[in-house]
């Protein structure tokens, strides 16, 4: 992996932990997986053991054992890996976090207790500070997502003052809805070089317009190339192509949306798109329906993020 003092930016695949048929954790495809990721999407940095990746469903021992096997088969190939060592138990943050430094990740990120909760910002920094402390050599980034911990904490308010607390934070995972929330934590912090990573990836061109410094999502594990094409169109000021390319990932995103989209259901597409076997999620999570499967699947032709088996299949809802 690259120097941990690089700044973490651009697309960031949210992992996803592939399973056997009985839920053990399938470590032989995660080389492939790189590959992958690297070559078919074109996404270099990657966070594991967040919602996506079911860490909190895996035990500490699995957990180690997963960041381990990311970092050993990333070497020379991604440019970060940045394992989130949050957990209920201050102790056990703290042993993830020194274990994550100790294997050479690029950075480590924390989600916020969600069963006794931190009542306020002092709080909350507390608890955070004492996890970045196992780890101080390692970039800390804050994972925000209200809607999952139910802390109600605003990112700007955490953010005033978090350095001189937390010497290594970097930036924070922000997924959340609130634009403004995330457009005071970029306005009042231009003078500090913080990562500000967007986590909800239907929104991402709005995020980049208020200042996002790169974005952490599931769909940029089968939807990454797609999203690397708003980003640069994004960058070269083609704010048409740009926007064409995000209601294009939108398209999708509805659509499942509406089906009912989660950890699932994500693993099922990636299987779908990739040809990498995901498994199924661990319980209480439930397998993503063969119907589903099959919708997402001809939405995926449709929108030319499959290969079509014919032209019978294509529409005019592709994208350009």
């Amino acid at each position: 992996m690259a120097s941990s003092k690089k700044k973490l930016e651009g697309l960031v695949a949210a992992t996803i932990t592939p399973m056997t048929e009985n839920g053990e954790i399938n470590f032989s495809v995660i080389g492939q997986y790189v590959d992958y990721l690297v070559e078919e999407q074109g996404v270099k940095s990657i966070f594991v053991n967040g919602t996506t990746g079911e860490g909190l469903s895996l035990s500490i021992s699995e957990r180690r054992q997963v960041a381990e096997e990311w970092v050993t088969k990333g070497r020379n190939k991604l440019d970060q890996v940045v394992i989130h060592v949050g957990a209920l138990s201050l102790k056990e943050s703290q042993e993830l976090a020194k274990h994550a430094a100790e294997i050479g990740a690029d950075g480590i990120a924390v989600i916020a207790p969600f069963f006794l909760k931190p009542w306020n910002k002092d709080v909350l920094i507390n608890f955070l500070k004492e996890v970045a402390a196992a780890a101080p050599a390692l970039p800390f980034y804050y994972y925000h997502i209200p809607a999952l911990t139910g802390i109600k904490i605003r990112a700007e308010e955490l953010l005033d003052g978090i350095q001189d607390k937390i010497p290594t934070f970097q930036g924070l995972k922000f997924s959340d809805t609130d634009l403004l929330d995330f457009g005071q934590c970029v306005d009042q912090n231009q003078q500090r070089q913080f990562a500000f990573l967007f986590g909800v990836d239907e929104q991402l061109l709005s995020a980049l317009v208020m200042g996002a410094t790169g974005a952490v999502g599931s769909t940029y594990n089968y939807l990454g190339k797609k999203a690397n094409q708003m980003l640069e169109a994004f960058e070269q000021k083609d704010f048409s192509s740009a926007l064409n390319y995000q209601f294009c990932i939108q398209r999708f995103i509805n659509f499942v949306v509406k089906l009912g989209f989660g950890v699932s259901q994500t693993k099922a597409i990636m299987t779908l798109v990739s040809g990498i076997p995901m498994g199924p999620p661990r319980l209480p999570l439930q397998k993503a329906s063969r119907e589903f499967t099959d919708n997402a699947e001809a939405k995926l032709k449709s929108l030319d993020f499959l290969p079509f088996t014919g032209l019978k299949d294509r529409n005019l809802e592709a994208c350009s």
